[in-house]
Protein backbone atom coordinates (compact mmCIF):
# COMPACT_ATOMS: atom_id res chain seq x y z
CA UNK A 1 0.00 0.00 0.00
CA UNK A 2 1.31 3.22 -0.73
CA UNK A 3 2.65 6.02 1.76
CA UNK A 4 -0.05 8.15 2.56
CA UNK A 5 0.60 12.18 1.48
CA UNK A 6 0.50 14.63 4.14
CA UNK A 7 -2.09 16.51 2.06
CA UNK A 8 -4.23 12.99 2.22
CA UNK A 9 -3.68 12.70 5.96
CA UNK A 10 -4.91 16.27 6.36
CA UNK A 11 -8.23 15.81 4.25
CA UNK A 12 -8.36 12.44 6.53
CA UNK A 13 -8.72 14.44 9.46
CA UNK A 14 -11.06 17.25 7.93
CA UNK A 15 -13.34 15.58 6.26
CA UNK A 16 -15.26 14.08 9.57
CA UNK A 17 -15.10 17.47 11.50
CA UNK A 18 -16.87 19.22 8.58
CA UNK A 19 -19.33 16.23 8.66
CA UNK A 20 -20.17 16.73 12.11
CA UNK A 21 -20.47 20.25 12.18
CA UNK A 22 -22.74 20.27 8.61
CA UNK A 23 -20.42 21.70 6.37
CA UNK A 24 -18.44 20.05 2.90
CA UNK A 25 -14.96 20.49 2.23
CA UNK A 26 -14.65 22.66 -1.50
CA UNK A 27 -11.33 22.74 -1.80
CA UNK A 28 -7.65 21.51 0.62
CA UNK A 29 -4.64 23.38 -0.35
CA UNK A 30 -0.99 22.16 1.57
CA UNK A 31 1.56 24.03 -0.27
CA UNK A 32 4.95 26.09 0.80
CA UNK A 33 4.27 29.88 -0.50
CA UNK A 34 7.86 31.62 -0.05
CA UNK A 35 9.18 29.92 3.14
CA UNK A 36 6.25 29.16 4.59
CA UNK A 37 3.69 25.86 4.58
CA UNK A 38 -0.09 27.20 4.38
CA UNK A 39 -2.88 24.36 4.60
CA UNK A 40 -5.73 26.30 3.21
CA UNK A 41 -9.23 24.86 3.92
CA UNK A 42 -12.59 26.30 1.77
CA UNK A 43 -15.52 25.22 2.93
CA UNK A 44 -19.07 25.57 2.28
CA UNK A 45 -22.70 24.78 3.56
CA UNK A 46 -26.24 25.12 2.62
CA UNK A 47 -27.07 29.11 3.33
CA UNK A 48 -23.54 29.91 3.05
CA UNK A 49 -20.49 29.99 5.42
CA UNK A 50 -20.23 32.48 7.99
CA UNK A 51 -17.34 34.11 10.38
CA UNK A 52 -18.02 32.25 12.81
CA UNK A 53 -18.10 28.58 10.73
CA UNK A 54 -14.78 29.27 10.03
CA UNK A 55 -13.26 30.08 13.56
CA UNK A 56 -15.28 26.86 14.75
CA UNK A 57 -13.38 24.69 11.97
CA UNK A 58 -9.64 26.43 12.40
CA UNK A 59 -10.19 25.57 16.52
CA UNK A 60 -11.28 22.01 15.95
CA UNK A 61 -9.29 21.36 12.73
CA UNK A 62 -5.89 23.03 14.34
CA UNK A 63 -6.00 21.13 17.42
CA UNK A 64 -6.34 17.89 15.61
CA UNK A 65 -3.58 18.46 13.45
CA UNK A 66 -1.28 19.30 16.31
CA UNK A 67 -1.89 16.81 18.60
CA UNK A 68 -1.77 14.32 15.75
CA UNK A 69 1.46 16.22 14.62
CA UNK A 70 0.24 15.61 10.79
CA UNK A 71 2.42 19.03 9.12
CA UNK A 72 5.53 18.11 9.78
CA UNK A 73 7.32 21.65 9.58
CA UNK A 74 5.65 24.78 10.50
CA UNK A 75 2.74 26.16 8.90
CA UNK A 76 -0.25 28.68 8.69
CA UNK A 77 -3.38 27.42 8.60
CA UNK A 78 -6.29 29.46 6.76
CA UNK A 79 -10.28 28.12 6.92
CA UNK A 80 -12.41 30.06 4.75
CA UNK A 81 -15.59 30.32 2.02
CA UNK A 82 -15.16 29.49 -1.25
CA UNK A 83 -16.33 33.03 -2.13
CA UNK A 84 -18.49 33.48 -5.33
CA UNK A 85 -16.68 32.57 -7.51
CA UNK A 86 -16.92 28.91 -5.54
CA UNK A 87 -14.97 26.03 -7.46
CA UNK A 88 -16.99 23.12 -8.79
CA UNK A 89 -15.06 19.86 -8.37
CA UNK A 90 -17.65 17.03 -8.11
CA UNK A 91 -20.88 15.50 -9.99
CA UNK A 92 -22.85 16.96 -6.84
CA UNK A 93 -21.75 20.65 -7.16
CA UNK A 94 -22.71 20.70 -10.92
CA UNK A 95 -26.38 19.05 -9.80
CA UNK A 96 -26.55 21.89 -6.45
CA UNK A 97 -25.66 25.19 -8.90
CA UNK A 98 -28.08 24.30 -11.49
CA UNK A 99 -29.58 27.80 -12.91
CA UNK A 100 -26.27 29.13 -11.98
CA UNK A 101 -24.02 30.95 -14.28
CA UNK A 102 -20.77 29.24 -14.60
CA UNK A 103 -17.24 29.02 -16.32
CA UNK A 104 -15.77 25.49 -17.60
CA UNK A 105 -12.27 25.58 -18.94
CA UNK A 106 -10.97 22.09 -20.88
CA UNK A 107 -8.09 20.68 -21.10
CA UNK A 108 -7.84 20.32 -24.55
CA UNK A 109 -9.64 22.88 -27.12
CA UNK A 110 -12.76 21.16 -28.35
CA UNK A 111 -16.00 22.04 -30.52
CA UNK A 112 -18.81 20.56 -28.62
CA UNK A 113 -21.56 22.68 -30.43
CA UNK A 114 -19.89 22.34 -33.69
CA UNK A 115 -19.54 26.25 -34.70
CA UNK A 116 -16.32 24.80 -36.46
CA UNK A 117 -14.05 26.83 -33.85
CA UNK A 118 -12.39 25.23 -31.21
CA UNK A 119 -11.94 26.78 -27.58
CA UNK A 120 -11.38 25.53 -24.53
CA UNK A 121 -13.38 28.78 -22.75
CA UNK A 122 -17.45 27.56 -22.14
CA UNK A 123 -19.56 30.09 -19.97
CA UNK A 124 -23.05 29.13 -19.68
CA UNK A 125 -25.99 28.16 -17.52
CA UNK A 126 -26.01 24.98 -15.43
CA UNK A 127 -28.53 22.33 -16.11
CA UNK A 128 -26.80 19.54 -14.39
CA UNK A 129 -25.16 16.37 -14.25
CA UNK A 130 -26.50 13.63 -16.52
CA UNK A 131 -24.82 10.15 -17.84
CA UNK A 132 -21.18 11.47 -16.47
CA UNK A 133 -21.38 14.51 -18.28
CA UNK A 134 -21.47 18.44 -17.23
CA UNK A 135 -24.53 20.09 -19.19
CA UNK A 136 -24.53 23.70 -19.99
CA UNK A 137 -26.81 26.33 -21.70
CA UNK A 138 -24.09 28.67 -23.42
CA UNK A 139 -25.09 32.57 -23.23
CA UNK A 140 -23.77 34.21 -26.36
CA UNK A 141 -25.19 34.82 -29.39
CA UNK A 142 -25.44 31.47 -30.85
CA UNK A 143 -26.24 30.09 -27.35
CA UNK A 144 -26.85 26.27 -27.58
CA UNK A 145 -26.63 23.50 -25.15
CA UNK A 146 -23.04 21.26 -24.74
CA UNK A 147 -21.75 18.73 -22.31
CA UNK A 148 -18.67 17.41 -21.19
CA UNK A 149 -17.04 14.64 -19.34
CA UNK A 150 -16.00 15.37 -15.78
CA UNK A 151 -12.25 14.14 -16.83
CA UNK A 152 -12.44 16.63 -20.23
CA UNK A 153 -12.88 19.97 -17.71
CA UNK A 154 -9.66 21.26 -16.10
CA UNK A 155 -11.09 24.01 -14.23
CA UNK A 156 -14.64 24.43 -13.49
CA UNK A 157 -16.63 28.10 -11.05
CA UNK A 158 -19.39 29.89 -10.65
CA UNK A 159 -19.69 33.24 -12.17
CA UNK A 160 -20.64 36.58 -10.11
CA UNK A 161 -24.01 37.89 -11.96
CA UNK A 162 -23.58 41.24 -10.84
Amino acid sequence: MAQETTLEKIERIVLPILADLGMELVELEYQKEGREWVVRIFLDKVGGVNLDDCSSVSREVGTVLEVEDVVPEGYRLEVSSPGLDRPLKKAADYQRFVGELAKIKTFEKMDPDGRGQERKTFVGRLLGFEEGRVRILQLDKKGGEVSFALEEIAKANLEPEF
